[in-house]
């Protein structure tokens, strides 16, 4: 029997990309001359904010790309904005902290033609504790906390449509409808692509709902269930299906494989950095929010194009 020969791909838009990488590392990205920076009047009795969101979001977005506390943000932000020729007031700290914890984060994003194609998978970001090498060394502190990041992003475009943070204490499969409810009604969407932990009723049953397909596995020892609902019935269609061609070929045949592009995009966000820098859940929330939207800004300026050959 002959091995498996891995496919081979070739990226199309070289010059794009490379242009597209480069603007990475500019900040004039990040700052825009015809920003709201100072909020208008709201008529509303009490002392009106200083500063908008997108203010606070921006220096956020500088806290979170060079990792930096507070202070430093401050001070860094400050340098940035003379050097580009703004007479613009920066936030201190407490400002920045104390507007982080209830910041209504806005997470751009431009939308694919077409249905959306939504891949779903999670993972943890550790928010307090030693390292692992402190932990494998030294033993470290016991108390050792994560939050959990589930993420849906649009298979066509890469961006991230949908994020939910929870304790690590909470599973994947509850977390697929509110998700789900984050995708605009009137976007119409194609297919719902996860992994075998996401075979619960709940989860077809929401899919289903929004007339999407369901591509995801059943669990080796999975039951047909009783065809009482939508999501049922494509679950048991996807049961008999795995079982006639089997759970490889009917993987390749669903596209299931589609899936490690949001696992890749799980490993660009601790690029961002490993554990967090707040410590509390809701500043921990504005922080990682902060992250999806810095990822889809870099994606917004390019992303490689590859094309199968061989």
């Amino acid at each position: 029997m002959n091995s498996w020969t891995p496919t081979k791909y070739k990226t199309t838009n070289w010059s794009a990309y490379n242009e597209a990488l480069r603007r990475r590392g500019s900040l004039t990205v990040w700052f825009d001359p015809d920003m709201v920076w100072k909020p208008p009047a709201t008529g509303q009795r009490g002392r009106p904010p200083v500063f908008s969101d997108a203010a606070i979001q921006t220096c956020l977005t500088m806290k979170v790309l060079f990792g930096m506390p507070l202070r430093q943000t401050t001070g860094f932000v400050q340098s940035l904005l003379q050097l580009v020729g703004l007479d613009w007031p920066v936030p201190d700290f407490s400002t920045l902290c104390r507007r982080q914890r209830k910041l209504n984060v806005s997470i751009p994003y431009r939308g694919g033609a077409g249905p959306l194609n939504l891949l779903v998978d999670s993972t943890g970001i550790k928010a307090e504790g030693e390292g692992e090498w402190n932990a494998r060394k030294h033993g470290g502190a016991k108390r050792r906390i994560w939050r959990k990041v589930h993420i849906g992003i649009d298979e066509e475009t890469l961006e991230v449509r949908a994020v939910e943070i929870t304790g690590s204490s909470i599973g994947d499969a509850p977390m697929l409808p509110e998700l789900l409810d984050q995708i605009p009604r009137e976007q119409e969407i194609g297919s719902v692509t996860a992994d075998g932990a996401y075979d619960t009723r709940k989860c077809h049953e929401a899919i289903a709902a929004r007339n999407a397909a369901a591509i995801i596995p059943p669990r080796k020892n999975a039951k047909p269930w009783k065809p009482t609902s939508p999501g049922a019935v494509a679950r048991n269609e996807a049961l008999r299906a795995s079982k006639y061609l089997g759970r490889a070929i009917w993987r390749h045949w669903s596209g299931y494989h589609r899936r490690s592009r949001v696992e890749a995009k799980m490993n660009c966000i601790k690029l961002l950095g490993q554990s967090l820098l707040a410590r509390d859940f809701e500043r921990q929330v504005a922080e990682l929010q902060v992250r999806i939207a810095v990822l889809n800004g870099y994606t917004a300026l390019g992303i490689p194009v590859t094309v199968t050959v061989g």
